[in-house]
C-alpha cells in the first residue's frame, strides 16, 4: 500500500498557467511513452511515485498513448484506483486527442463528434468523472476552427474537463482559437509544445510570443529532445534505448558527428554549471516565466530524482545563455 511522502511540497515550486488560477509543477511526468501494455507494471508504479513523492502533482497523457493506443490511460487507471485516488484532488491529470485512434472517420481530427467520444473513452479508462486539462492535440485543417474550439467549451460545460488546452499550434492559429474561446467562456489556459535547446520552432512560429501576449501557459514536451540532451548517448548507443527499442521518433542518424559535437559542448557547460547535461537543458526550458512547466518522460523512477534536481541550479548568466545559442545553432 502506497504511502505518500510527507514534505513532498518543500521542493518544488509551482507557477501559474498564465494569468488563469491554475498552477502547475515545474516539472511534470508525461505517460506518453513507458505506460503502455509493453511496460512492467510495477515499474509504473514506483515511476508515479517517485514523481508524486517528489511533488510533481502533474500527470499527462492523451488518448492513443501506448503501445496499444488508450493502454497508458488504462494502466494509470489501474493505478489511481488502488494507490492514488486518496489524492485525487492533489493531483491535476490530463488527456488529448487529436491523432490516430480508432478507424473510420470519426477517429481523428478536430470534430465535435471525434473530440467529445475520445474523451469520453478516456475518462473511462482511467475510471474518473472528469480531467483537469482536455487538450486538442493537433491542428487540423479539414475542420474548421470554430467547431473544435465549441466541442472543447462544450466539454467544460458537461464538468468532464476543468480547463483546455491546446496542443502543436502554431501562434496564429492559438491566437485565433484563444479569440474564440474567450467569447465562449471557456478556460484556456495552456499550450503544449515540443521546445529543447535543440528545437526552438515556438520561437519561430510565433506560439511563445502568441502565448505570453494572450497570458497562456506553455509546457513543454520533448525537453531533452529524445534523450539526445542527455549522458545516455555520450558513449555508443545503449541496447535498451529508445533508438533501440522504438525508433519511430529517435533514429540512429540523428546522432551524427555534428550533433554529438554539440551535446560534448553542452555536456562540458553543463559541468562548469555543477549540473548533469540533463538538469541544465531542463533548466533552460524553464529559464523564464512564459513557460509553466517542462514533461518529463522517464524509464527509471532515478531519472524522476535526477531531473527534479534541476530546481537548484543557479539563474543563467548573459554569457551561459550566448554560448548555449552559439553551440546549438552552429
Amino acid at each position: 500500500m502506497y504511502t505518500a511522502k510527507k514534505g513532498r511540497y518543500e521542493t518544488m515550486s509551482y507557477r501559474k498557467c498564465g494569468k488563469s488560477g491554475l498552477k502547475l509543477p515545474a516539472v511534470s511526468l508525461g505517460l506518453w511513452h513507458n505506460f503502455g501494455s509493453n511496460a512492467s507494471y510495477d515499474n509504473m508504479k514506483e515511476l508515479c511515485f517517485t514523481a508524486f513523492d517528489n511533488g510533481i502533482t502533474h500527470f499527462d497523457l492523451a488518448n492513443n498513448y501506448g503501445p496499444e493506443a488508450g493502454s497508458a490511460e488504462e494502466n494509470f487507471g489501474r493505478i489511481l484506483k488502488k494507490d492514488l485516488m486518496s489524492h485525487r484532488d492533489e493531483l491535476i491529470i490530463s488527456s488529448k486527442a487529436g491523432y490516430d485512434m480508432w478507424d473510420g472517420p470519426y477517429g481523428k481530427g478536430g470534430s465535435r463528434k471525434y473530440l467529445i467520444a475520445s474523451l469520453d473513452q478516456s475518462l473511462m479508462r482511467m475510471g474518473i468523472p472528469y480531467v483537469d486539462i482536455f487538450y486538442h492535440h493537433c491542428m487540423d485543417s479539414e475542420t474548421p476552427l470554430e467547431e473544435s474550439m465549441g466541442a472543447l467549451a462544450s466539454i467544460v460545460q458537461s464538468g468532464k474537463a476543468l480547463y483546455v488546452g491546446l496542443s502543436n499550434y502554431n501562434g496564429e492559429t492559438m491566437e485565433k482559437a484563444a479569440s474564440i474561446l474567450s467569447e465562449l467562456h471557456c478556460p484556456f489556459v495552456i499550450n503544449q509544445n515540443r521546445y529543447s535547446i535543440f528545437d526552438r520552432t515556438i520561437e519561430k512560429n510565433g506560439l511563445k510570443m502568441s502565448a505570453e501576449r494572450f497570458g497562456k501557459g506553455i509546457i513543454a514536451f520533448s525537453p531533452l529532445a529524445q534523450g539526445m540532451l542527455t549522458d545516455r548517448y555520450l558513449h555508443g548507443i545503449p541496447e535498451d534505448s529508445r533508438i533501440r527499442t522504438d525508433g519511430r521518433f529517435l533514429k540512429e542518424e540523428a546522432l551524427t558527428d555534428a550533433r554529438m559535437k554539440k551535446i560534448c559542448a553542452l555536456k562540458d557547460l553543463a559541468e562548469q554549471r555543477g549540473q548533469t547535461l540533463a538538469q541544465m537543458a531542463l533548466n533552460w526550458v524553464v529559464k523564464d516565466s512564459a513557460v509553466t512547466s517542462v514533461l518529463i518522460g522517464a524509464s527509471k523512477p532515478s531519472q524522476i530524482e535526477e531531473n527534479v534536481k534541476m530546481l537548484g541550479g543557479s539563474p543563467f548568466t548573459e554569457e551561459e545563455l550566448k554560448k548555449i545559442d552559439e553551440i546549438s545553432e552552429g
